[in-house]
Parts: C-alpha cells; sequence; structure tokens
C-alpha cells in the first residue's frame, strides 16, 4: 500500500503525542505532517513561506479549537479553494456542540469524531479513523503534491 499524507491541525500537546502514538502503532504506512493553528495551516495548504515545498496531503485531521483561525474558518478555506476542496477532512475535536457539529458538515465536513477523554479510547479512536481511511477508503490522487 502505497504511503498517504496525513496533515493533523491540532494545539494541544497530549492530543498530537497521543494521535502520533496511535499512527505508530498501527504499522500502517503514512506520513504525518503537524501544525499547531489554523493561520499555519493555511500557509502549509497554500504552500507558501516555509512550506514552499511540502506535499499536499491525502486527510487533514482537524481541531475545532485553535489558535489564529479555528476550525471552521479554516475548513471553509480547503473547501472553497479548488486545490484542496478534494481533500477529506475529519474534525476531531473535543466539541460536542450540536452548534459545532452542524456547522462542519454544513462546510461539508467529511466526518466529526468527538474526541474522547480516556487516553486508550483516544488511541482507539485514532487507530479506526486510521483503518478506515487508510485501509477501506480509496483516496483521490492528490495533482498537486
Amino acid at each position: 500500500m502505497e504511503p498517504i499524507h496525513i496533515l493533523l491541525v491540532e494545539d494541544n500537546e497530549g492530543d498530537i503525542f497521543l494521535t502520533t502514538e496511535a499512527l505508530h502503532e498501527s504499522k500502517i504506512a503514512n506520513k504525518l505532517s503537524i501544525v499547531r493553528d489554523g493561520w499555519e495551516a493555511i500557509q502549509f495548504l497554500e504552500k507558501k513561506g516555509e512550506y514552499v515545498r511540502v506535499t499536499m496531503p491525502d486527510l487533514i485531521l482537524l481541531d475545532v479549537n485553535l489558535p489564529k483561525m479555528n476550525g471552521h474558518e479554516v475548513l471553509t478555506a480547503i473547501k472553497s479553494n479548488e486545490n484542496t476542496k478534494h481533500i477529506p477532512v475529519i474534525m476531531l475535536t473535543t466539541s460536542s456542540s450540536e452548534k459545532d457539529i452542524y456547522q462542519s458538515y454544513k462546510n461539508y465536513v467529511n466526518c466529526y469524531i468527538t474526541k474522547p477523554i480516556d487516553a486508550g479510547d483516544f488511541l482507539k479512536v485514532v487507530a479506526s479513523i486510521e483503518h478506515f481511511w487508510i485501509s477501506i477508503v480509496t483516496l483521490p490522487k492528490t495533482l498537486h503534491k
């Protein structure tokens, strides 16, 4: 299986660690890029500044509660950009607010998952995301890698 590139947009260091560990433990080949705020995510996806040579991700894990630009603003930017709107976006967040869920789907998120509080459950959720989106789903090949 060809490795896929996952962009994790997350500001919580504990969640970054757990997500990285879960992806590593699954032993499915992938490349993980991490950005820690919404503005940085947009810079990454538009290949600006230090991100001029990055490859486009095949899948984005996006938190709602981010500094500089929140996840909803980032999602809107992703889905309104011709170069990025095809990339599946999964909201992976602590928010279980109906408003956040509704707004995410209204803006074309592919999946909304509320992060479990328990670390073991969090690892299982990330592993199931990876299994589904990498082993089962056929992702589009990014033309602008």
